[in-house]
Order: C-alpha cells, then sequence, then structure tokens
C-alpha cells in the first residue's frame, strides 16, 4: 500500500501568508473592514451597551408638596433610575409620556400628606411608557420599594405609630400602551426599521457594483435612465412589500396592537427608505466589487442595530453612544413606528423624530449624487 504523507511545509504557509498580506495592503477598505469591525463590535459591547438603564426623564406631579412628598421624590431621585422634572398638572404628564419625553411620571394626589398621618395609606401614582419593557423594568422595582424606605427618617417619634408593620402608603403602576409588558410587542414594530437597513442598503450598494464588475455601467450610463429611476423606485417598491409582510406578521402571529394612523406610518415609511436607499447608493459609488460593498454595509448596519434602541434601551447608553445613536436614521424611525403602532400618535408627535431622517437623507443623498457624477465624468 503506497504511503500518502502529509506534508507541511512552513516556509510554503508563510508564502501564503505574505501573500494575503500584500493582497490585503492594495485593498485598502477589506482590510480596514478587518480592522475596524472587531473593534467596533469590542467598544459597543464594552462601553456603550447597558441593559439596566439609569437617569430615565420622570416627570412628576406633586399636587401636595409637603415634606413626606418631597422625601419620596428624593429618595428616588437618590436611587440613580429617575431624573426629576416637576410639571404642573396629571394631563401635561401624561402628554409627555405619549411624546416620548419622560418615560415614568408619579403623581401626587393633594391629600396625600394628610392621609398618611391619618393612617390610610393613600396611593401614589406611577404612569409608565412600556413601549420598552427592557427599559422600564427595573425602575419599576426600585419605585414599588419606596414605601419601605422612603419615609423612615420622616415617620418617627410620635409618628412611628404610623408605620405598625404596613407601607405608609402604596404604589399603583400603570403601564402604558404595553400594560402586560410583552416584549413582542417592542421588537416586532423594531424590525421593520431593522429588515429595511439590512437589506435596502445591501441591495442598493451591490446593484451599481454588480454592474461594473461585469463591465456593463458603462452601457448603462449611455441610457437615458436617471439615478431615481435605477437605484430608487424600484427598492421602493421591495421596501413597501418587505412591510407588509412584517406587518401581516406581527398582527396574525404576534397580535401587535396598530392603533394609529396607517397613512402617517406609509409617509414616514417613503421617508426611511429613501434614507436608507440614499446610504446603499453611496456605497455603491465607492465600492469597487460586491464584496466591498457587502463589508461596508454590514460596518453600517452593526451600529445602526446596536446603538438605535433596538436590541438594548437607547437611555441606557452612555452620552456619547447616544450622540452617535441620534444620528442613525433607524434610531428615529423605531420611535416612530412604534409611537404611530403602539401609541395612535399623531403627525405633530412624530415630526421631531422625522425631520432627522430627511436631514440625514439630504445630506446622504447629496453625497450620492455628486458621486454619481463624477462616475458619469
Amino acid at each position: 500500500m503506497g504511503g500518502f504523507r502529509l506534508g507541511l511545509s512552513w516556509a510554503r504557509v508563510i508564502a501564503v501568508l505574505r501573500k494575503e498580506f500584500i493582497q490585503l495592503s492594495h485593498d485598502r477598505l477589506t482590510f480596514a473592514m478587518l480592522v475596524g469591525v472587531p473593534v467596533l463590535q469590542l467598544v459597543l459591547f464594552g462601553y456603550a451597551i447597558n441593559a439596566d438603564p439609569k437617569l430615565l426623564p420622570t416627570a412628576v406631579v406633586a399636587l401636595d408638596n409637603g415634606p413626606f412628598v418631597r422625601s419620596i421624590v428624593r429618595t428616588a431621585e437618590n436611587s440613580g433610575y429617575f431624573r426629576i422634572t416637576n410639571v404642573g398638572s396629571e394631563r401635561e404628564a401624561e402628554y409627555l409620556i405619549a411624546s416620548g419625553a419622560v418615560q415614568f411620571a408619579l403623581v401626587f394626589p393633594a391629600d396625600f400628606s394628610t392621609r398618611i398621618l391619618r393612617g390610610e395609606r393613600p396611593a401614589m401614582a406611577v404612569y409608565a411608557d412600556a413601549t420598552d419593557p427592557a427599559a422600564t423594568g427595573p425602575a419599576v422595582t426600585v419605585l414599588q420599594n419606596l414605601p419601605a424606605i422612603s419615609l423612615g427618617h420622616d415617620l418617627r417619634g410620635p409618628l412611628a405609630r404610623l408605620r405598625p408593620g404596613a407601607d405608609p402608603f402604596e404604589v399603583r403602576v400603570h403601564r402604558r400602551y404595553n400594560p402586560e409588558g410583552i416584549t413582542s410587542y417592542n421588537v416586532v414594530p423594531g424590525l421593520i426599521g431593522v429588515i429595511l437597513t439590512m437589506t435596502l442598503v445591501m441591495m442598493t450598494s451591490m446593484g451599481m457594483t454588480r454592474e461594473r464588475e461585469r463591465g456593463t455601467l458603462e452601457n448603462l450610463l449611455a441610457t437615458p435612465v436617471r439615478p431615481l429611476e435605477v437605484m430608487i423606485l424600484p427598492y421602493v417598491v421591495i421596501g413597501y412589500a418587505q412591510v407588509l409582510i412584517v406587518l401581516a406578521a406581527a398582527r396574525l402571529l404576534f397580535a401587535v396592537p396598530m392603533v394609529g394612523s396607517f397613512l402617517l406610518f406609509s409617509a414616514a415609511l417613503l421617508l426611511f427608505i429613501l434614507a436608507t436607499l440614499c446610504v446603499g447608493f453611496t456605497f455603491s459609488t465607492i465600492a469597487r466589487t460586491q464584496m466591498q460593498s457587502m463589508q461596508m454595509s454590514f460596518f453600517f448596519f452593526l451600529p445602526n442595530i446596536l446603538l438605535s434602541g433596538f436590541m438594548f434601551p437607547f437611555r441606557g447608553m452612555p452620552a456619547w453612544a447616544r450622540l452617535i445613536g441620534e444620528v442613525l436614521p433607524l434610531t428615529h424611525f423605531l420611535r416612530i413606528v412604534r409611537a404611530i403602532l403602539l401609541k395612535g400618535s399623531r403627525f405633530s408627535e412624530v415630526l421631531p423624530e422625522a425631520w432627522p431622517i430627511a436631514l440625514f437623507a439630504l445630506v446622504v443623498g447629496m453625497i450620492a449624487l455628486l458621486r454619481y457624477r463624477q462616475t458619469l465624468d
């Protein structure tokens, strides 16, 4: 039997490695991706991700501003979970929750202190924006522990009789827009933006790059078609088709509530699709190969999914990560789609999140068109 010997030559291995590094030195974009993606993942997961958000914006409606109320609010603030803002009425607090300006509202009735002194255990109302259960869960636990810890220094001496064993007041939590804390109500609407970002950027960026690799780009540019007709309109139709599938699945499989205006949702969707396609179009004018366009798409997709508030609470991230997240169109679209579908928000309430997407689309679209004209030249 003839022997087969596997000969391993380190000289040949080193030669192959040397060849690969030489090729990478000529393909700087691929080399940058090989180094940049691991570093980006390390930084984002190590510094930006936090599943236990603190300093959540909280409105306080203190119709009774007595010492008991001040002690309760101070205890909540000292926990580190709440950033307190005083408002004048319960209606104003409800509006701030609906608009997403605050995460919680604490409401103290006018006779709160009097009823504590009578031993009647009054209720402090807590309204929570529960569209993202992960952001509210730990903070709600802190609020529910307030009756046992907040008035220990106030109910002393003759007032100690008010605490024979029962808590001096109770906390009633009202979870708005997702009373049962169902995670799918938060995740499934967010998947609309994630899927569009992942597919449309990649499809658009690889479109022109594929034509360039095949040598048919010159023929395409010689036709009377415009960039809008080549790279935008067909993918707008594809994007709407994807969204209809997700919405049907969200309703039939997960019973996600859809209480807002479909017309407003469609307009916001069109704006986000255009912003996403502008990114893909820009990448297609930079990349020389389909592999490069795919790498650039992934490099764009990674911070979008991690810093937009889709996987982790947005308010739990450090300030620098939130600043980057505010630049990304997916961050604002997630807020819009959840506000429309779960809260029934109107145009005036989603406008603060719509104009950053429009600005992003305008800037990136201008860059894409300029580079497209350079390609024509």
